[in-house]
Order: C-alpha cells, then sequence, then structure tokens
C-alpha cells in the first residue's frame, strides 16, 4: 500500500497562530526552549486552548493495516497549534527521500519506521536506507557550514567548535567504528499482543522486529572533546546532550535533552558522527552531527546534536526522568511513578527469527532455514544462538561459520536449516548467549513491563508445516498440483475428495473397520 500523505484533519486556529523564529541562521526548525522558559510557558498556555485527540487506541483492537500504521494526529495538531506545522510536512519529505520506498511506516509523525525484515538481515552493515528510524519530533534543517556545538557546563574552558574543528585531524583523531543502535521499542508488538500496557502520551509504537540496525559511524570520541575542552570539573559525573528538534511532553515543550554517565564517555563508548557508512549523515538521521552511543539504548545516541553540557547528576529532563524506563510486572496504570521504574541504558542479549514469518506455511523436505539477528548490549557479543523448532524443549545450535563477524557493539546475523520432523502448527524460537553467559527470558510473560520497553524474550514464531519427505502429504501435494489447486490458505476446504471410495475401502480393510469387533 502507498504510504498516506501526512495531512491531519482540519486543524482550526483560535486566533492568530503564533510564530516562533528559528534560534539561528540556517537552522531551519531549530527553535531553541531550554533557556527560554517564557517561550516554554507561552506554548504551554497555548495548548491549554485546545482540545486535542485523544491518544489513539492500538492494544485492545486491531491494528490498522494501513502503511503508515498510526498517523499521529495529536502530535501533529500539537505542531500546528503551536506555529510549527511546517515540521510535518519537511519531516515526511525526508522520508520520502531518505528512506527505502517500502519502510514501514509504524507512525507517520513523529517518524518511527523499519524496513522489510528478508532486506535487513541480507547485509551485515543495514543500508543508510533502511536503517530504523525513531523520533520524537521533526526533522531540523541544519546547514553543514553554519553548525557549530556548544560544549559547557562543568567543563574546564567550554568551547564552540564548529563542523570543521571536529573533522580537524589535527585537533581530534579521527575513528570509524561498526556499531549497531537499538530502540528499546523492538518487537514490542509481542507484548501488545498478549499483554498490553502504556500507550504513551508520544505513542509507544508498534514496532516488529526491525528496530535495529548497524551501520560504520565515523567521528570523534567524545572523551578526546571534553579533553580538548580542559576536561571535567569536580563533581561533574554526567554528560548531558541537546538535540534540536522540538519535543512535547503532557501540554509543555522541549528540545530533545538526555544524558549519559562520564564512565561511559571515558571508556570511548561514545562517539560524536558525522558520517553514516561513510557518507553524510542522512538529515533523518541527525545530520549535520549526532551521538552514537555503544551499546546503550537507542533514545541515548541524541540527534541534530547542538549542546553537551558537563553536570553532576542525571538530567532532569522528561526523556530521560520520565520516559524509558523499565517496571516490575507488578507495576501498571494504577500505581506507576517515574521513580519506581529504572532507566533503562545498557541493551540487553536479544534476538529475532526474520524468516520465516509469523503464521506462515512453508513446504519442506525435512528441514526449514531459519534467519536473523542476535544482538547484546552494554559491550559485549553475542557468542551462541539457539533456535528450537517445538516451543522451546529441543535447541539446535547455530554453526559458527553461519554468523556474521563478531564485534563489539554490533549485531550478528544467522541461519541454520533447522531439522524439522513435525507437521502441522509449530512453535519455532530463539535465543542468544553472549560472552557473559547472559541469554533470553523464555517467555513474553517474564519480561513485559507497563512501559512495554525491551521485549528481550525468546522470540517466537508460529509456522504450519507440510512436510514433503512424508508420503501422504507428497501424495497431497502432486494432487494439488495437477489440479492447479493452491495450499493456501490453508483454512480454505479443499474443493476435490480427500481420497476415492476404493481408497477409503482399501484403508477400512487395513484398520479392521472404525468399530470394535464386539
Amino acid at each position: 500500500m502507498a504510504p498516506a500523505e501526512p495531512n491531519a484533519p482540519p486543524f482550526r486556529p483560535k486566533g492568530k497562530l503564533p510564530h516562533f523564529e528559528d534560534e539561528l541562521e540556517d537552522w531551519k526548525g531549530y527553535i531553541e526552549w531550554e533557556k527560554y522558559p517564557e517561550k516554554k510557558k507561552q506554548v504551554e498556555e497555548i495548548l491549554k486552548q485546545y482540545d486535542f485527540p485523544d491518544p489513539p487506541e492500538f492494544q485492545l483492537v486491531p491494528l490498522p493495516k494501513t502503511n503508515p500504521i498510526l498517523t499521529g494526529e495529536r502530535f501533529k495538531q500539537y505542531h500546528y497549534a503551536t506555529g510549527l506545522g511546517h515540521l510535518v510536512d519537511t519531516s515526511w519529505q525526508y522520508v520520502l527521500k531518505e528512506k527505502a520506498e517500502d519502510m514501514v511506516h509504524v507512525l507517520q509523525f513523529p517518524y518511527n519506521g523499519e524496513p522489510p525484515g528478508d532486506r535487513l538481515v541480507s547485509t551485515e552493515i543495514t543500508r543508510n536506507e533502511d536503517f530504523f528510524v525513531r523520533n520524537h519530533g521533526g526533522v531540523p534543517e541544519i546547514d553543514a557550514d553554519k553548525y557549530f556545538l556548544e560544549i559547557d557546563g562543568l567543563v574546564n574552558n567550554p568551547k564552540r567548535l564548529t563542523l570543521a574543528d571536529l573533522q580537524n585531524e589535527e585537533l581530534f583523531p579521527r575513528e570509524t567504528k561498526v556499531v549497531s543502535l537499538q530502540c528499546s521499542g523492538t518487537r514490542r508488538l509481542e507484548q501488545i499482543r498478549q499483554y498490553p500496557g502504556d500507550g504513551d502520551e508520544l505513542i509507544n509504537a508498534p514496532w516488529g522486529e526491525g528496530a535495529i540496525g548497524t551501520a560504520r559511524w565515523t567521528g570523534v570520541s567524545l572523551k578526546k572533546v571534553i579533553k580538548h575542552c580542559g576536561g571535567l570539573k569536580d563533581g561533574a559525573k554526567h554528560i548531558e546532550l541537546f538535540g534540536a528538534d522540538t519535543y512535547f511532553k503532557k501540554g509543555k515543550v522541549y528540545n530533545y535533552v538526555v544524558s549519559i554517565p562520564w564512565r561511559k564517555v571515558k571508556i570511548h563508548e561514545v562517539l560524536l558522527a558525522w558520517e553514516m557508512n561513510g557518507k553524510p549523515l542522512p538529515k533523518i538521521h541527525g545530520f549535520p552531527l549526532r551521538a552514537v552511543v555503544y551499546g546503550y539504548i537507542g533514545a541515548r545516541s541524541c540527534k541534530w546534536l547542538y549542546r553537551i553540557r558537563g553536570i553532576t547528576d542525571p538530567s532532569e529532563a522528561p526523556v530521560q526522568r520520565k520516559e524509558y524506563l523499565y517496571y516490575t510486572p507488578q507495576i501498571g496504570k494504577q500505581n506507576a511513578l517515574y521513580s519506581n521504574g529504572f532507566s533503562i541504558q545498557d541493551m540487553p542479549v536479544s534476538s529475532a527469527i526474520i524468516s520465516p514469518k509469523d503464521m506462515d506455511v512453508i513446504t519442506h523436505d525435512g528441514k526449514v532455514k531459519l534467519r536473523g539477528w542476535a544482538f547484546s548490549g552494554g559491550g559485549h557479543w553475542p557468542i551462541r544462538v539457539e533456535v528450537s523448532p517445538d516451543g522451546g524443549a529441543i535447541w539446535y545450535e547455530v554453526p559458527t561459520e553461519n554468523m556474521s563477524t563478531k564485534y563489539y557493539y554490533a549485531w550478528r546475523l544467522w541461519e541454520i536449516d533447522l531439522p524439522v520432523d513435525p507437521e502441522g502448527w509449530l512453535e519455532f524460537c530463539v535465543r542468544t548467549w553472549d560472552n557473559a553467559m547472559n541469554t533470553q527470558p523464555t517467555y513474553v510473560r517474564s519480561a513485559w513491563n507497563w512501559d512495554l520497553h525491551v521485549t528481550s524474550s525468546c522470540h517466537r514464531i508460529r509456522v504450519y508445516s507440510v512436510n514433503r519427505s512424508k508420503p501422504l502429504t507428497a501424495a497431497r501435494l502432486k494432487a494439488l498440483e495437477e489440479h492447479g489447486i493452491p495450499l493456501t490458505p490453508i483454512t480454505k476446504p479443499l474443493p476435490i475428495e480427500l481420497e476415492t471410495d476404493e481408497q477409503y475401502q482399501a484403508s477400512m480393510a487395513e484398520q479392521r473397520g472404525r468399530d470394535p469387533l464386539e
């Protein structure tokens, strides 16, 4: 299905729409909110005037069979009401320009999208066009020649660095790293289908298995930049990252702000990147500069980076303090607090079966090829992948030669010809072990949490097995072919008799009839 246009239902402004000037010349779409509480207050008062659409219900009802799946009407209207409606159209144009035509548009605005699964696992380095996108606002358009990065807060020598400064190898040694980024919502559909949870004001998007990707990122280590600024002052233990996108939360407006601990930075696990797979960052992925935080939840890899600040404690910004929290299964709408969930940082070991797909009908000769990905964050890496044809009783190890390159901070792709003897509905599943002997919870329920983050349980799919090595099955498939009758859908009754009268009588004689003799 062709992607829909981004236009929301008619928006009726109450009076003249406000106009907020772009903060800097040739920084289109960047409004500075964090330094101007009076502007924030103005937006808060504007938003109070409107009765915006309710969040969509997409968990207790079937998901729309459309692309985009969800459209984000509320967030479009937040932007229209505050005079930022142009960002809706601008952002969609970058989707059409920079992403593959067949992307799955999980949420149209703010844009969330993942690639078709088969192509995702066809290359160990993900094409830029296929790399998933999880944005929280519109796409700013920043001229690289006018770009600069502020480094301030608890640093000894605050500085303003241009992109040319950062790319000057006499100042900063350039490096390239292969790193996977993964959204904490990856595979959220599995939690939604079994145990619905928080819909979230920004929409906890119904991701499949494609909210992960691997790229060669080129840039400079953030530690080198902090060192260039004289290092941190005493007491500085965290680094705050500011993104130029506009972000709404509970009737208020912000820039996108997160933080990472200094301990992560000082071991060179945070890159300030301007290239993705040897090309300038796409606009939708953070051009001209973004952070790439190795092994952490993708939300910490701030895009459209314009400011870095040394601070004493984790950021108080809502993305850091109020979102991306992991709750126990006893926490829900009735008792959730920001303080009774912990902040998600390291991504746990996880994996997915990409091919075949859930509910596929598979005709085979005793073996079925499975393909997928495996990943572990926090500086760990997948060391073993195991798959099961029976829901987890028997496990087969993926041969090492069938796994892609081993990197410190990236996924491994895998494939296996899995022995499958039985027919009918089967449950395939996969689990990964990393180098620290971590593996995955067995069932979705084991890892369910109210905000539906980090679906790290064994990935399970249901397939219908048709084993051609069975004589009766082989005969039926041949008969269907001769009559030009497709096997699928399997729920559609056959238009031909299942056997002749002679075959039935012969079988009954062999079985000595259906009833007992006495």
